[in-house]
């Protein structure tokens, strides 16, 4: 039995289902938040993810997109992100809306002999710091100092990432749906019960993915970036 990791699916559902299938088995399913954003699929992700959420099956955190298609909280978004932000308001139901708006900020678990603590980007600003990978130590260790539990879960960069600080960690299963690491395959870890991580990658129909943005007549770039990993 193990825990799979997920993160920033961003209204891909082609992504989501590919990655769907090779995780539905896992004991538990943890999601680091940004179910929305960018992408053309919104209610169909938070559709099939609201049913595994009110079974129990997936732990769910709210993300930054999430957020701001849920209250209107876009300020601070780049045009491209704030022009698919209010796209989402248009098109999103009623019901999907108020179910991000009771999204969680934080969560936390027990698997094996360790604790986790759930946060779409950090600690210090659960919606909204970057845990880049090529950050100092001294960051990661700061912002451990800002929880009681041994490992730090994050997503909000859709970079990979495991860092060891001193016996504890900060991980990141990396996009689902928007991956920026140069590989344009969905991402996603395994957590196994004695503490071990593993990530993995899945092809996707990205084609489909990429048209329905072009076809809902959001930025183009959105759709380009998807083949591109970044």
């Amino acid at each position: 039995m193990a825990v799979a990791i997920i993160s920033d699916i961003h209204s891909n559902y082609e992504a989501l289902k590919a990655v769907w299938k090779e995780i539905k088995e896992a004991e538990i399913i943890v999601c680091l938040g940004d179910l929305v954003g960018y992408g053309a699929s919104p209610n169909e992700v938070v559709e099939f993810m609201r049913k595994y959420i009110e079974k129990g099956k997936v732990m769910c955190v709210r993300g930054n997109h999430d957020n701001a298609i849920a209250f209107g909280a876009d300020w601070h978004f780049n045009p491209y992100a704030r022009q698919a932000v209010r796209w989402h308001q248009r098109v999103m139901t009623p019901e999907n809306l108020k179910f991000l708006r009771r999204l969680p900020v934080r969560l936390f678990f027990n698997y094996g002999d360790r604790s986790y603590h759930m946060v779409h980007g950090s600690p210090r600003a659960p919606l909204d710091e970057y845990l880049f990978p090529w950050l100092p130590d001294s960051e990661f260790a700061d912002c451990l100092r800002y929880i009681r539990e041994d490992d730090l879960l994050v997503g909000h960069t859709h970079v990979p990432m495991v860092k060891d600080i001193n016996g504890r960690r900060i991980i990141n299963p990396g996009a689902v749906g928007q991956p920026r690491d140069g590989d344009w395959r969905a991402s996603y870890a395994i957590l196994y019960e004695d503490g071990k991580v593993e990530f993995y990658r899945v092809e996707y129909d990205v084609e489909t993915a990429a048209s329905k943005i072009i076809e809902a007549g959001l930025p183009v770039f959105l759709a380009e970036r998807l083949f591109e990993g970044y």
